[in-house]
């Protein structure tokens, strides 16, 4: 199959079925090394050390900083304070995930836009989001849902699983799924079963308010100005650069706002 059927391959996937998944994008050698940091990354953040979190039973931002009640993922890890940043960096701006992003958004790289990058764990004790669309609220319209809906995508948003995931989709390590985040969709999380899914999305310049204020909300515009892509190839480098420099452009979301309020 050429590149580009098999780019038009994923954008048919995309459009029939909210979401696409690739299968064994990261090496399993990558899949040892995101995990290993995403342990430690989790034990920091258990034991009080890393002060951004999804704290338990709440669904959306804001979060508390209580992490006595147990946690369920765990915020910025491109935060230029972030212990392993350079390893989740590499996943981040990698080919692995931009190839196929700028294939779904059908761009080039220097319209893509740095958003969130967090992770999903293992609860402290079992937990389920309800039923949302992430960038619309459950009070608007039929209408409104409709219209929205129906707009292009400014935005494409993944999972990567590090441990099998069957929380959205069935995933095994190394493998990721994009997926609109408006589709209507929820997490069920088994406090069980191990899990560590880095979770990411990526704009295009252009975003609408509303999807400003979805990545805003999280509190990225206050440290992005610090990261420092430094220990990344030279052309990795410049990409991530542009791309938080696009971010920055959007301000830094004192006054956003949030998407829900559960």
């Amino acid at each position: 199959m050429s590149e580009a059927s098999r780019q038009c391959e994923l954008r048919a996937a995309l459009a029939r079925d909210g979401f696409v998944r690739i299968p064994a994008a990261f090496s399993p050698q990558d899949v040892y090394t995101f995990r290993e940091a995403c342990w430690r990354t989790v034990e920091i953040t258990r034991a009080g050390q890393w002060p951004h979190f999804r704290s338990l039973p709440k669904q959306f931002p804001p979060w508390n900083d209580d992490v006595s009640q147990g946690i369920w993922g765990v915020q910025n890890m491109l935060h230029p304070q972030m212990p392993d940043k350079e390893t989740f960096q590499k996943s981040y701006f990698g080919d692995a995930v931009v190839n196929p992003l700028t294939a779904l958004l059908q761009c080039s790289r220097d319209d893509l836009v740095m958003e969130l990058y967090n992770m999903l764990c293992r609860p402290d004790r079992d937990f389920a989001l309800r039923w949302h669309r992430d960038d619309i609220g459950p009070d608007v319209s039929a209408e409104v849902e409709l219209e929205r809906l129906q707009q292009p995508m400014l935005h494409a948003q993944w999972n990567l699983a590090l441990y099998e995931d069957s929380s959205l989709v069935v995933l095994h390590p190394g493998d990721i799924v994009f997926y609109n985040n408006n589709i209507l969709h929820r997490g069920v999380y088994d406090s069980k079963n191990e899990r560590m899914t880095l979770h990411g999305s990526m704009g295009l310049v252009g975003t609408d308010p509303a999807r400003a204020r979805n990545i805003l909300q999280h509190g990225i515009g206050k440290w992005a100005s610090d990261c420092d892509f430094s220990d990344l190839p030279p052309v990795t480098a410049k990409l991530a650069d542009g791309m938080r420099q696009r971010l920055l452009a959007l301000g830094k979301g004192d006054d956003v706002g949030y998407s829900h309020q559960d």
